[in-house]
């Protein structure tokens, strides 16, 4: 059997994955480091093209693409009730978040969005800010091993899966919900819910503060954070970030607040910001403190929501939560965006709907984490190697919504 001739030549390999820097282009003791995709310290399959001179970071560039999702075609061909399972696979960290914001979308081209239940209302804040917390919890516990603190991250995911273990009651999935649907929820919250919740809050209330004492307030952590990473006010606005990252920065810019969607307007709750109280206003310790400060302030919000559901708005034999749940989606012939606050900031779904079919012509996301990155390379030049994964940490990032 004559073996297959493969026209094979070295640069084919080399040319797959383009890189910005050339060998000729270094200077005198400069070099190219490849940190990625698959690295203990990066989140995500996340490839970084550092150029180092020595241990100090001169330039770098990413490379994102290592993990498809193709949620905007597979948007572009399914029925828009259908897309919901789709939604859940960008941030995995945060499907309810992801959820509400496209369910709120498709309602408003609907005209239902003044029609839903109140109770469904509260639920979804509910369980949203849940998932808050929960996305948070990886946020910072992941960023304490990047920094060298293991224990933390021990506690963070065991807080976390008594969180996941709630959701998972609600709808059967531990991680990707699909839960809130267009026009109202999969299904009410179980028997005992409102209950189990209020003991999972009253048992998380002291934990955060027990975290702020032994991680975000220890005196290495915040030699290794604090100074470090610093994003300017003027950039992030000019880059778009938005989130943790923008209010680390010193701006409080919280959709929560700006668009006051859903039954946020009724809740009390504070929107912290960085201050630079241990270095720089938006250092990397400034982003982590307020996430940590978002936790807080998402337990008041589902006090709130327990509150409501248990008093004004509480269970009814009688209510259905799919009372509102369409059975043909048709908007009329429209552009339409919707944004929302989730963990990471500001989750866009542009829609173009062509008024005929119940498939979108053309559904566009705003990836929170896509945009927060492209900001890395202004922030690291000068820093050290070692502060460059500090840096990176901070960021936050979920390559299923940068690779959507």
């Amino acid at each position: 059997m004559t073996p297959i001739q493969y026209d094979y030549h070295p640069d084919h390999l080399q040319n797959s994955v383009p890189n910005k820097f050339k060998p000729e282009q270094l200077k005198t003791e400069e070099m190219i480091i490849n940190l990625g995709p698959q690295h203990p310290s990066m989140h995500g399959v996340l490839r970084l093209e550092v150029i180092t001179d020595g241990e100090i970071v001169v330039d770098v560039v990413p490379h994102i693409g290592y993990l498809h999702r193709c949620f905007e075609k597979h948007a572009e061909s399914l029925p828009y009730n259908q897309v919901i399972p789709f939604v859940d696979r960008m941030d995995y960290m945060a499907a309810m978040n992801s959820e509400h914001a496209y369910a709120m979308g498709v309602e408003k081209m609907l005209g239902i969005s003044d029609r839903i239940p109140k109770r469904v209302e509260y639920i979804r804040v509910l369980v949203a800010e849940l998932n808050r917390i929960a996305s948070h919890f990886v946020a910072i516990g992941t960023y304490g091993i990047d920094i060298g603190a293991f224990t933390p991250f021990l506690w963070m995911m065991r807080d976390r899966e008594h969180i996941l273990r709630l959701l998972e009651w609600i709808c059967g999935a531990r991680m990707l919900y699909n839960y809130i649907w267009i026009g109202g929820l999969y299904y009410d919250l179980p028997v005992g819910f409102e209950e189990k919740c209020q003991e999972l809050i009253d048992y998380l209330a002291p934990k955060l503060i027990e975290l702020q004492k032994l991680l975000v307030e220890n005196k290495i952590f915040i030699q290794r954070t604090a100074n470090i990473g610093v994003l300017p006010l003027p950039l992030a606005i000019n880059a778009g970030i938005t989130g943790p990252m923008l209010r680390g920065a010193g701006l409080r810019f919280d959709l929560r607040r700006v668009d006051n969607y859903s039954v946020y307007p009724e809740l009390d709750f504070d929107i912290p910001i960085g201050k630079g109280e241990m270095g720089k206003v938006g250092d990397c310790w400034d982003r982590n403190w307020v996430r940590l400060c978002e936790c807080h302030e998402s337990i008041k919000i589902i006090r709130q929501c327990l509150k409501q559901l248990l008093t004004d708005h509480k269970r009814d034999r009688d209510f259905d939560p799919q009372a509102l749940v369409p059975k043909k989606i048709r908007p009329k012939a429209q552009d339409f965006y919707i944004r929302a606050e989730n963990p990471k900031g500001e989750l866009g779904f542009f829609f173009r709907a062509d008024g005929k079919t119940d498939v979108p012509f053309r559904c566009k996301a705003r990836a929170c984490s896509f945009v927060n990155l492209s900001v890395l390379p202004k922030i690291v030049k000068g820093s050290m190697l070692a502060d460059l994964i500090a840096i990176v940490g901070s960021l936050d990032l979920v390559m299923g919504e940068v690779d959507r």
